[in-house]
């Protein structure tokens, strides 16, 4: 079993309060400075509006080891349940990511594993299985390392996963830990060659002398492999720890960020990157901000934001110079005096930004917020979604328990027009951008039955709560939903609680 490592701590020499805690997250020492498609086809995108397709337990390294036996345990089903008690912190999932057709659905976790899922396909007798996922290939992407020069222990934790469009029949993927990505080639393979001519059928060199026939090597059929190999490891680029990975629209170059600088990429380079934001202060002692998200824009190569931990967004065009340090777009909402708090500063902090796959608008996920800005519109957003704004009162108590400082990621469905996102008690919120309505979901062991139909939550903040309400003070903050995905063209998604991998379709389909 995997063994998860304690926290990475910068160098004495690069020492600086905002850099202390992961990913760049602020310290308490801050001072307090297409056509769209409906969320659902019933109103209100009330009860009834999503079921559970399947809910899977990521394996653990004791798993897999039974799965290598028996081709068959390669595929996991609904039954592979087991209790939370046996999840490991290696187990924990860290990031989910489906790839642009929707047939796979990756995740990492805390053991420096990638898991990939393939989605059933649909038979006559079985219609409605074709929204299950089951495993399909299990690799160790990352090993816990340590830098001997710098005195740190360097986790396997993969932080994020990114898919680039298959181009013939294998898949790639990029992965990444704290500082180093690596470009993986996923396969099958059902044949394997045999009749060498220079070695035996048990693979032993045969004496020269022996050879008196020439024969032709011929392919024979086996049971279905899929192998995972890494093809590029792009290492030693990053002083930081990596938060962001985003492939580039040319499909040749992917950028790598880190909480002060941003490096760009070549797929067929590894030992070379280039440099094309770096914030980081002549004096460490001056620094105000640092990175915490950048994405490239789906269309255009040329283009891509990144925001920070002052709840500011930048938007970057490389033609205009080779260093994008000077921004070209610069969105940020004018902070109302009324609302100022010890907290404010933390709790503005972006950990998420997503272009929506029109290139038209900026999602972005603060502590209490989701917000969506029209890439025209600098001054404020077009849309602001209050997530969980009931913990507002709760924020000193979040904050002592650092809650406060964790990072929800945001995603699009495929049409632009209904956001998702998580939140705590393994809830999670959609917002229909069209209609305004919104709706919080619940990801739990009580409703794990396949194809049982998930009733909406509501939380009580005061007052006398009704029966089917949870209050506020009986929320559980260490059970999270931080990592979610939407499949790129059907209402399919994927959210991630703990060790446990929740796969949701909409009912009508």
């Amino acid at each position: 079993m995997l063994l998860s490592l304690p926290a990475l701590h910068l160098q004495t020499s690069e020492y600086h309060p905002l850099l202390q805690l992961p990913h760049g997250r602020l310290g308490p020492w801050c001072s307090p400075t297409g056509s769209p498609a409906p969320l659902s086809r019933e109103p209100g995108c009330g009860e009834g509006s999503w079921i559970l397709v399947c809910r899977l337990l990521v394996p653990t390294q004791v798993s897999l080891l039974s799965m290598e036996e028996d081709i068959d345990t390669r595929k996991i089903n609904n039954s592979f349940l087991r209790d939370h008690s046996y999840a490991t912190e290696a187990d924990i999932i860290s990031t989910v990511e489906f790839n642009h057709t929707g047939e796979l659905l990756a995740t990492g976790d805390k053991g420096g594993r990638v898991v990939i899922f393939q989605r059933e396909q649909e038979s006559k007798n079985q219609v409605h299985r074709r929204g299950e996922y089951n495993v399909y290939s299990t690799f160790q992407s990352h090993e816990p390392e340590f830098d001997y020069l710098k005195s740190l222990e360097i986790e396997e934790k993969i932080n994020k996963i990114r898919w680039l469009p298959q181009q013939n029949a294998a898949y790639f993927l990029l992965s990444t830990n704290d500082k180093t990505v690596k470009l993986w080639k996923v396969s099958e393979r059902d044949k394997r060659p045999e009749g060498y001519n220079l070695k035996d059928e048990e693979g032993r060199l045969r004496d020269p002398a022996t050879i008196t026939t020439l024969r032709v090597p011929v392919l024979r059929p086996m049971d279905l492999m899929v192998e995972a190999t890494p093809r590029r490891v792009f290492a030693n680029a990053h002083t930081y720890h990596i938060n962001s990975i985003s492939v580039n629209s040319d499909y040749e170059t992917y950028m790598s960020a880190d909480d002060l600088r941003i490096n760009l990429w070549n797929f067929e380079i590894t030992n070379q990157s280039f440099n094309i934001v770096d914030i980081k202060p002549a004096n460490m002692e001056e620094l105000t901000e640092v990175i915490t998200a950048a994405e490239f824009h789906p269309h255009h190569c040329n283009t891509f934001v990144y925001s920070s931990s002052k709840g500011t967004i930048r938007l970057c065009d490389m033609r205009a110079s080779a260093l994008c340090d000077r921004h070209t777009k610069f969105f940020e909402e004018p902070e109302d005096p009324s609302n100022r708090s010890f907290f404010s500063e933390i709790i503005s902090s972006i950990s998420d930004v997503k272009f929506s796959h029109s290139g038209r608008y900026i999602m972005t996920r603060d502590y209490l917020t989701v917000k969506v800005w029209d890439l025209n519109m600098e001054n404020r957003p077009i849309e602001t979604y209050q997530v969980h704004d009931y913990l507002r009162s709760k924020l000193c108590s979040l904050y002592e328990n650092d809650c406060i400082f964790d990072k929800f990621e945001c995603v699009w469905n495929g049409s632009d027009s209904v956001i998702m996102t998580g939140s705590y008690n393994n809830f999670f919120r959609m917002f229909d951008r069209n209609t305004k309505r919104d709706v919080t979901l619940e990801a739990s062991r009580e409703n794990s039955k396949p194809r049982a139909i998930l009733k909406p939550r509501k939380v009580c903040v005061g007052g006398k709560r009704r029966k089917d309400e949870i209050s506020v003070d009986s929320l559980d903050f260490s059970k999270k939903i931080l990592h979610t995905a939407w499949h790129p063209s059907e209402n399919i998604i994927a959210v991630a609680a703990t060790n446990n991998l929740y796969i949701f379709q909409d009912k009508v389909n």
